[in-house]
């Protein structure tokens, strides 16, 4: 799996994970879903700096 759809899966995992803490009462399921929501933002915004290095160094070859 790549790094993009593992942070999807890790934002999607995490909002699945809040909700039922949420609809359960588990404070620490729902602290959980944060975190990991977190971390899927987290590699997302580091794919996205990767990407933007590679553009700008791929325009310095041309």
């Amino acid at each position: 799996m790549n790094s993009k759809a593992e942070a999807a899966a890790d934002k999607l995992k995490g909002t699945a994970k809040e909700a039922t803490g949420r609809v359960t009462g588990d404070d620490e399921l729902v602290a959980e879903g944060k975190a990991d929501q977190a971390k899927g933002k987290l590699k997302n915004a580091a794919e996205n700096v990767k990407d933007a290095v590679s553009d700008v160094r791929d325009a310095g070859t041309k």
